[in-house]
């Protein structure tokens, strides 16, 4: 159905957020990142593009620069509990693992969900016994 649409519609927020979220579940990791990439050119401020561009890089097995990635975005960011959780998840993998608690804990702070997700969470592997 998106693609359906007239093409002055296609750089719509939430016509975006909608195409990044199918190619998500899809694990489309290369055509998300297209998308997220042209969110974040065209809503620069908003939080949303950055995490899933991010999150996308990680996949493709890029998580150094996933990491710059979340660490070059908007301040909006920094409100964002999702925003500690991938940078901790990243620098564990990385093998930044103190650096990767502090990132946990914040993230914990902003939003106690979070800790049920890191019990499982295969990125975490290293640190969950820490936690």
């Amino acid at each position: 159905q998106l693609a359906l649409l007239d093409k002055e519609l296609e750089d719509r927020f939430e016509i975006l957020r909608m195409k990044i979220d199918i190619l998500l579940r899809k694990q489309d990791w290369k055509e998300a990142l297209r998308f997220s990439l042209r969110f974040c050119s065209l809503h620069s401020n908003q939080p949303y593009g950055h995490v899933h561009a991010a999150f996308c890089l990680h996949e493709l097995g890029r998580t150094s620069e996933a990491k710059q990635a979340l660490l070059d975005g908007p301040a909006s960011l920094l409100d964002e509990p999702v925003y500690y959780y991938n940078l901790a998840c990243y620098d564990t993998v990385l093998g930044n693992l103190e650096q990767a608690k502090v990132y946990l804990r914040a993230s914990f702070r902003l939003d106690k969900c979070f800790q049920e997700l890191a019990k499982s969470d295969p990125d975490l592997k290293q640190i969950r016994d820490e936690l």
